[in-house]
């Protein structure tokens, strides 16, 4: 009996467990069936939205170029403030796609309230407004407004010592609407046509991540979901809010700044000997955005670049006067303080610049190396969806193809202009310069493009000043100064414009736009940003004493710059006594602190200073370098209490902050221009 009772528990047993077993046999083909059929329902809905993109003619529109113009212009008259008080500007990329999607949301939506029918409000359409402010606003970024462009004229001249062998009477051209629109659209436009033949090598073939590039494009296609749009309802309420406040205290300030070193941008905020010393916070809400967008170390390197040099060198420099440098000299001279605070700032830019493009350079030859080795031996294995969304992709950025023989046309047409016009220009330079400049642009412009692609590092600076030293060399003592200005912005340009151009032809095959109306938003927003940056530099220019070293509109980088020619032509003859063996010691500084960050553990490599970030407050002070480390402060403390929230409101408060105090430098500079002046004047004085 026992024993039969075992079988029939032991039987039922196993009938049990076959029971579970065929249970779950058919719970997983179920489950894979439902997989297979979400999938081909994924792959249905993503190859209708396919079919419903609208053509490339269509994705450009007059609202679209309208809300670029707009957003260009608020965007040129900020960076050019940045420009001309310290010349540090952070990626408003992020910041111009969120407004390009405030605006058009916004007149669709009230157009929509009023009973007018507007075509919807694309992902597509949000990309290509966002390309034409961005090559806008750029202009006024890299134009040279606050460096080899102003380095050209007068005061820059004679700040840089009139008494200078290499700075020769007459080595000086004043600024100018005309020739600066001419010049721009020259060196532009061949920056714009250098690269278009190699798009496909650098996106589809290269697959280069561009992050910039990438982060815009994402940010974009999360706007155009119910889900993002949630989202943006809270960041544009977010940058509203903090852009009413900014430019409500900006406005504020105005009325208490009516005389030389008035207002809350001189408060003395830690006593009245660090405010000697620049060490104060002067309520700048600009930078107190720009501080909140710069990662910490940026902010980080800033404050201890202050602390070094206007904290403990330059007070101990000052007291040497009368023993390394005249006495009798002002401090403003190159030969007594001023040439210490530049050329050790220089010390630091180039070597900063030199590690990083040679590093740059190193990476990409391996890289490239790596991938013609690879080539054809590497297949796509992914599945599914993710294959259909590259498929796509990958067909719309070859079906709207820009002709090989335009975009080369184009690039002979403009150089044979620049040839002509530019030694028109300047005497200075002569044809055999810019044909140099335009045989080597194209492979630089490659180099740099594919740099940024790997690193998102824009390295077109240090090919500028490449090619600024060897050009003020070529040209000698007589006209090597313009010459090798000239030369770095012409370099300059073509080389940054091309990177930027892939930037967006990035963003562009991530939100499924048309690399033809990319291009051609491109070229628009450019056209713009030539005629809006000359006129808002001049806005500035009559409206307040730019280049002042003393006052709020240093324009520290045209002095910088100067100063780079002359001792391309001079050689270190140019220096102040042991300033030589101290710019060793910090371009020294310079490649130790990269090699350190590089090879260090990444715990302790991400605290290593920048030595390009400390290089600014040498020359400009330390009370921006303040603001910028209470930005990172409020960052710090809001991820601390809400990292969710944070991340999702830091750009947009940011973005109002830095737009809100900004705008407000519009109204004030016509104020200024019709000699209507603060009535109040509030300062600060010992007991």
């Amino acid at each position: 009996m026992r024993d039969e009772t075992r079988k029939k528990k032991r039987k039922t047993q196993i009938d049990q467990i076959e029971l579970t077993l065929t249970n779950m046999e058919q719970s997983q083909e179920a489950q894979e069936i439902q997989k297979r059929e979400d999938l081909e329902g994924s792959m249905e809905a993503k190859v209708g939205e396919f079919r419903r993109l609208p053509p490339w003619s269509k994705q450009i529109t007059l609202r679209g170029l309208i809300a670029s113009l707009v957003i260009g212009i608020m965007y040129s008259v900020i960076v050019m403030k940045l420009n001309l008080t310290t010349g540090l500007v952070p990626t408003l990329n992020v910041s111009a796609a969120l407004l390009a999607f405030v605006f058009l949301r916004t007149w669709t939506k009230l157009l929509h309230k009023i009973g007018i029918v507007t075509t919807p409000f694309t992902r597509q359409e949000n990309t290509v407004v966002q390309t034409c402010a961005v090559a806008c606003y750029s202009i006024s970024v890299g134009g040279g407004f606050g460096s080899y462009l102003l380095g050209l004229n007068k005061k820059t001249y004679e700040q840089a010592g009139v008494d200078t062998e290499g700075n020769i009477p007459g080595s000086y051209k004043e600024p100018g609407v005309g020739w600066m629109t001419g010049f721009l659209f020259i060196a532009s436009f061949v920056g714009l046509l250098a690269l278009v033949p190699l798009r496909k090598i650098m996106i589809l073939d290269y697959k280069l991540t561009y992050p910039s590039g990438t982060a815009t494009a994402v940010l974009i296609n999360g706007f155009h979901t119910p889900q993002g749009d949630k989202m943006a309802k809270k960041q544009v309420h977010g940058f509203a809010k903090y852009f009413t406040i900014s430019f409500i205290w900006s406005f504020f300030q105005w009325f208490y700044s009516g005389g030389d070193g008035c207002g809350f941008s001189q408060f003395p905020t830690f006593g009245l000997k660090a405010w000697k010393q620049t060490f104060f916070f002067d309520f700048s809400l600009t930078y107190v955005g720009a501080g909140m967008i710069c990662s910490h170390i940026v902010n980080i390197s800033l404050l201890l670049g202050a602390i070094l040099s206007w904290g403990i060198m330059w007070p101990l420099i000052s007291e040497l006067k009368g023993d390394w440098y005249p006495g009798s000299l002002p401090e403003s001279s190159m030969r007594s303080l001023q040439g210490y605070k530049v050329f050790i700032s220089i010390a630091l830019i180039l070597g900063d610049g030199l590690y990083n493009f040679l590093k740059i350079l190193a990476f990409t030859a391996k890289n490239m190396h790596a991938r013609s080795k690879d080539k054809g031996l590497k297949k796509v294995a992914d599945e599914g969806s993710q294959v259909l969304d590259d498929l796509q992709r990958n067909e719309i950025f070859r079906r709207d193809s820009i002709p090989v023989w335009l975009a080369c046309s184009g690039y002979i047409l403009f150089t044979v202009i620049s040839i002509i016009a530019i030694p028109f220009m300047f005497p200075e330079v002569k044809w055999y310069y810019v044909v140099v400049a335009y045989m080597l642009a194209p492979a630089l412009g490659f180099c740099n493009a594919y740099g940024a692609g790997l690193t998102d590092m824009n390295m077109a600076y240090n090919y500028g000043k490449v090619a600024l030293f060897i050009l003020a060399a070529w040209a000698g003592k007589d006209s090597g100064v313009v010459a090798g200005l000239v030369g770095c912005g012409l370099i300059k340009s073509v080389v940054s414009i091309s990177a930027d151009l892939m930037h967006d032809l990035k963003t562009g095959h991530l939100t499924l736009t048309s690399p033809r109306s990319m291009v051609l938003s491109q070229a628009i927003g450019t056209v713009m940003g030539c005629i809006v940056a000359p006129l808002t530099f001049f806005l500035f220019y009559k409206a307040f004493d730019i280049g002042n070293p003393d006052g709020n509109w240093k324009a520290p980088y045209a002095l910088i710059y100067r100063n780079m020619a002359i001792l391309g032509v001079e050689g270190f003859s140019a220096l102040p006594h042991h300033c030589l063996q101290l710019c060793y010691g910090f371009f020294g500084f310079a490649v130790v602190a990269n090699i350190m960050r590089d090879f260090s553990p990444a715990k302790y490599g991400c605290w290593v200073p920048l030595p390009m970030a400390m290089a600014v407050p040498f020359l400009v002070g330390a009370s921006f370098a303040i603001d910028m480390s209470i930005g990172s402060l409020i960052v710090f403390a809001w991820h601390k209490r809400n990292s969710g929230k944070a991340a999702l409101m830091v750009p947009a408060v940011a973005s109002g902050l830095i737009c809100g105090d900004g705008l407000w430098i519009l109204p004030s500079s016509l104020l200024a221009l019709a000699k209507v002046n603060p009535p109040i004047c509030m300062k600060f004085l010992s007991s």
